[in-house]
């Protein structure tokens, strides 16, 4: 019922949106619930920003890759990082290590917003711990087109968290740390806090967690959406 509610509310919000990006994003059909896994486009995304409130605290880069199915195509991969006002705060500039330099020299968070859109257009997203992408995300939107942004979306901590209480496993945590759980399956090690390489790894996460649960059957993307 959730998932039909959303995908009426797609079509509520392409009524109501403006002509532009945002409503270009709202005119494709999102992928139905029922449909296998393997059959649907993905987009992992990951962003680095100067705080966790999307109200107060700026987008300072974007990262994301395009999946078709259970590939990821490396040619769509983008990395942006985003001009902001005001000088990064210097507690998390050490963690994403972008400079001040780096922020001013950016390109403007409405260029790249739209280019994302098309990405996402008719895919589904995934994240690690998404609600800081779809709190940014929806408040740029909102911000620059006049609307939130509605997108089914995969979280791989929530689905983490699924697998690990479905096999009464106990953990921390920290074991659900994006890095953390990539070691669990064995996955290439990329830097950290690099919303490109964060995206890279949510990708192949996801795809770990799917092959985990596959038979070879394939599986409704029901199964993966928050």
């Amino acid at each position: 019922m959730k998932s039909v509610g959303l995908e009426w509310r797609r079509r509520w919000y392409l009524k109501r949106t403006a002509p532009g990006p945002l409503r270009d994003y709202y005119a494709g059909p999102f992928p139905a619930p029922e449909q296998d896994y393997r059959t649907v486009g993905y987009v992992a995304v990951d962003l680095e920003t100067t705080g966790l409130d999307p109200r107060r605290d700026q987008i300072l880069s974007l990262g994301w890759v395009v999946l078709n199915g259970p590939r990821v195509d490396l040619k769509s991969a983008r990395h942006q990082v985003v001009r902001v006002d005001g000088a990064i705060p210097a507690q998390t500039a050490i963690i994403h290590q972008i400079t001040d330099d780096q922020a001013a020299a950016g390109q403007d968070l409405a260029a790249t917003l739209p280019v994302l859109l098309a990405d996402l257009t008719g895919r589904v997203l995934i994240a690690h711990h998404a609600k800081v992408e779809l709190g940014f995300l929806g408040q740029a939107c909102r911000r620059l087109f006049g609307n939130g942004l509605l997108v089914r979306t995969i979280d791989t901590q929530v689905v983490a968290r699924r697998l690990l209480d479905r096999r009464d496993v106990s953990y921390r945590g920290s074991d659900l740390r994006l890095h953390r759980l990539a070691e669990r399956f064995n996955l290439p090690r990329y830097n950290a806090h690099n919303a490109l390489s964060d995206a890279l790894t949510a990708a192949e996460l996801f795809l770990a967690q799917a092959a985990y649960r596959d038979n070879g059957k394939g599986l409704p993307l029901a199964d993966f959406l928050c």
